[in-house]
């Protein structure tokens, strides 16, 4: 039987060894996933980038499947995250606008205005993930969807449940998350097709009831993927950012000290911090493809770890070091193929002015008390993370 995955339990930021043994030795190997048997795992940087960005493998063919992954549920159809091809384009083309670099800098006023309201507010000491990073993007994506800010408690408890991994919530209460985020979309829907607001919630309802270019579960999956993926990832990678850079005392000075610096040291952030806790979403080959050292065959399950591909030494140079002067490049955190993230620009615009008032605003930022993190989740991230100043 193949190794059991994940190698180990989640510690924070750190990654377990075993990746870079694999990394060097079989960068393609087969592990047992906690859910759906046997598949293969990709732990370089190429063989990543390679699997992303082939056709071959397809997340369309995990829908309704018991497939190796690391999440309970089986994936559902109907969703961006698993459509191929026209499908997945024809609904990228519907939000498109929303996400474009010109768009993103529009919001940065805004982003600013949010950033330093909510710093007002903080305690010293006081809980930078309640106060902080998660009410920032949770407040940005609202207004950008047209979501009720008020709701936040609700669909923040639903989305961790959904995001659950094995030794999270239990696959009842996973389900459960996914059936009240869905219903919440529909009503809210509802709402929006009755009375219509400059919203992208409103777009997509016109783009479904105008033009008939998505189907009414479509639109649904689309507005849950779009709040949760863009307060959940965002909200941890600000707070795993601030841990890093507690942990990295010289980086923050020198950030301090140059904060023209800042956007290329938040892309090696985003190198550095595996902000997933393993493997990502499944693959299924189309038909026998070589990656690397393996012969995947069709019908296999491949998952990639985006963690792990950019620590890769054969592609960065003391990977697993922290350095803020470092050319990044292509980086995996955002993924690569046509499921690249769209909210790309809008997490790197957050993050530089979230992390750059935080520096500016608060030069004696220090932690008061220890990190304890969350557990048993597709993603990394303090469950508290006491400051002072």
């Amino acid at each position: 039987m193949a190794p059991t995955y994940p190698f180990s339990e989640t510690d924070g930021l750190t990654l377990d060894p075993t990746y870079e043994r694999l990394r060097r030795d079989e960068p393609v190997s087969r592990v047992t996933y906690p859910y759906g048997g046997e598949g293969w795992l990709v732990t370089s940087y190429e063989e990543t980038k390679f699997v992303l960005g082939d056709p071959r493998f397809s997340r369309a063919r995990t829908v309704g499947q018991d497939v190796p992954r690391m999440q309970p549920l089986i994936a559902p159809g109907g969703s961006i995250l698993t459509h191929d091809g026209a499908d997945h384009s024809r609904m990228r083309r519907l939000v498109s606008k929303a996400f474009t670099v010109r768009r993103i800098e529009e919001l940065r006023p805004r982003a600013q205005q949010i950033t330093d309201e909510l710093l007002d507010r903080l305690d010293n000491p006081g809980d930078l993930v309640e106060g902080f990073s998660m009410p920032f993007p949770i407040t940005i994506i609202c207004e950008l969807l047209g979501v009720p800010f008020e709701d936040r408690e609700d669909f923040r408890r639903w989305s961790n449940q959904a995001l659950s991994t094995v030794g999270g919530h239990t696959p009842e209460e996973a389900m459960d998350g996914v059936t009240k985020l869905h219903a919440y979309f529909t009503e809210l829907v509802a709402k929006r097709r009755a009375h219509p607001t400059d919203d992208l919630i409103s777009a997509l309802v016109a783009a479904r009831d105008n033009e008939d270019r998505l189907s009414e579960d479509e639109l649904v999956r689309f507005g849950i993927t779009l709040l949760v993926a863009g307060h959940e990832t965002t909200a941890n990678m600000l707070a795993n950012s601030v841990v890093t850079l507690f942990e990295h005392p010289d980086a923050m000075k020198s950030l301090r000290e140059a904060p023209d610096k800042l956007p290329n040291a938040i892309e090696e952030l985003l190198r550095f911090i595996p902000l997933g806790s393993g493997a990502g979403f499944p693959r299924i080959a189309t038909e026998d493809v070589q990656v690397g050292n393996a012969l995947v065959k069709e019908g296999d399950t491949v998952l990639v770890v985006a963690s792990s591909a950019n620590r890769d030494e054969a592609m960065y140079a003391n990977g697993g070091e922290l350095d803020l002067e470092r050319e990044v490049g292509q980086h995996m955190q955002f993924g690569h193929g046509i499921h690249f993230c769209l909210g790309s620009q809008l997490a790197r615009m957050e993050l530089q002015v979230a992390l750059g008032t935080l520096l500016r605003r608060l030069p004696g930022l220090r932690l008061a008390e220890p990190v304890e993190f969350r557990r048993g989740s597709l993603v990394r991230g303090p469950l508290r993370l006491v400051v002072a100043w």
